[in-house]
């Protein structure tokens, strides 16, 4: 291959699985590597099959720096930091700080390829961060569809999905700043058209301003700052705690409608009881919430709730440190694969989380990170019952019939996330007036809280338009 050719040889650090490599046989390795002639050693952090997230959103930002900074002392070939490195500042401190000699980035480069171009320019607010999902990238390459990204849908499809700039100048509304409102917004005023953003709202992120507060989910703060930048870049009018009528649309050539969508409420007798509460008024209204609960529906935002209602405020903002040792990681390297005991607090409340359908609960969820949630609900004790059938709501709490047994679960609070339906109202106002409208992000399919579906059909209709 000739003297100039850099050979690069990943390396597994840390398998994480029982029976791995002790701390010993990685550094002897790794020097017979070195000996043998690679250039570079990247590290590798767990097989697919450990039972330990390693890339997924819940894992605070460079938490498996360590075992790199350490290797570092047995061997003198340059050594790459991987696995949840998604800002420049998080990078810049892993190199500043001696933890490695490189940092590796791959899911950032699919949000956004310019990441380092802007990164250089000093412009890293203005770049599309990585939230660690795995939805679009992943999930897809493991379901043998096209790699992309939930924050950047234009990734892999680059050919396919183009922001050219418009020939016809176009005054749009859009009425919604929900991730289907805002993708919609920016792409649109990039291309060149003139956008005005209404939300009734006082901030703009509509369901993301609930989904970040779910622990393991906050880095949406970053999505909701990448679009705040670029409305602001892009020339947007946004109009924050602003109602809108029909009649306020009059002049506009384009109207789109992203108005989102509103809980629905099942069939349930007792649905009105008092210890019932929606998952919105649980995620944004701070509903008060007791100590036995019981959660109608489990979908992703079934998941969701339960992850909030467990936490102990020991969620994804967590230090290393923390993460490691509810997941029973041994920063020692002690036992093979780096492998030790999970410690976790007791949860703040006892769940129980319920679904209509047999199916396995959580089958709905990511393939690649579907089992971390499930796995995590089991640590915090949450019961996951399938196959119910909810015979009514009182004072005694949730009434219910599983596998033909008659159960009353004596809960101080029933949260609903039974579904969603699309929020239209404006929208057929304006069709019945005779306006054309465009429909997208849950206004269009209120199927869950699906912000890569949302995202997509924004950009999508910015660059059909």
């Amino acid at each position: 291959m000739g003297a100039e050719f850099v050979l690069v040889y990943r390396l597994s650090m840390l398998d994480l699985v029982p029976d791995g490599s002790t701390y010993d046989e990685v550094v002897e390795l790794g020097r017979r590597i070195e000996t043998a002639g690679a250039d570079i050693i990247n590290t590798g952090i767990g097989w697919h099959e450990a039972r330990v997230p390693t890339i997924a959103t819940s894992v605070p930002r460079g938490a498996y720096t360590w075992i790199t900074q350490r290797l570092k002392k047995e061997l003198t070939v340059p050594l790459v930091a991987v696995n949840r490195i998604n800002t420049p500042e998080v990078a810049e401190r892993i190199i500043a700080e001696g933890q490695a000699d490189m940092v590796s980035l791959a899911r950032p480069m699919l949000a956004d390829a310019a990441f380092v171009a802007k990164a250089e320019a000093g412009r890293a607010e203005e770049i599309n961060t990585c939230i660690g999902c795995n939805q679009a990238c992943l999930d897809h390459t493991f379901n043998l569809k096209i790699t992309s990204c939930l924050v950047n849908p234009r990734a892999c499809h680059e050919t396919e999905l183009v922001l050219s700039p418009t020939r016809t100048r176009r005054n749009v509304a859009v009425v919604g700043a929900g991730p289907a409102g805002l993708a919609f917004s920016v792409s649109a005023a990039e291309v060149g058209h003139t956008v005005t953003l209404f939300d009734a709202a006082s901030r703009i992120g509509g369901q993301l301003n609930m989904a970040r507060r779910v622990p393991g989910k906050e880095e949406f703060d970053e999505t909701l700052r990448y679009f705040r930048v670029q409305l602001d870049k892009h020339g947007v009018d946004v109009r924050l705690d602003t109602t809108v009528t029909a009649a306020d649309l009059d002049g506009y050539d384009e109207v789109v409608i992203a108005t989102g969508v509103t809980p629905r409420t099942p069939a349930i007798p007792g649905a009105d009881h008092p210890s019932v509460v929606s998952y919105v008024d649980v995620l944004r209204g701070g509903a008060e919430v007791g100590e036995r609960v019981a959660i109608i529906g489990a979908g992703g935002i079934g998941f969701d709730v339960a992850e909030f209602l467990t936490d102990g405020g020991e969620g994804a903002s967590q230090d290393p440190e923390t993460f490691f040792r509810q997941w029973g990681v041994d920063t020692e390297y002690r036992e093979r694969g780096g492998l030790g005991t999970a410690q976790r607090t007791a949860p703040p409340r006892t769940v129980h989380l319920l679904q209509r359908k047999t199916s396995k609960v959580g089958k709905g969820l990511g393939k690649t990170t579907g089992w971390i949630h499930r796995l995590e609900l089991r640590h915090r004790g949450v019961e996951m019952v399938a196959g119910v059938d909810y015979r009514r709501i009182d004072d005694e709490g949730l009434h219910v019939t599983v596998d033909g047994e008659e159960r009353v679960l004596a809960v101080d609070t029933v949260v609903l996330c039974a579904g969603q339906d699309p929020r239209r109202d404006l929208a057929d106002e304006l069709t019945a007036a005779g306006r054309a409208v465009h429909l997208i992000g849950g206004a269009d399919v209120a199927a869950e809280l699906d912000a890569k579906r949302a995202i997509k059909q924004g950009t999508e209709l910015a660059a059909a338009l």
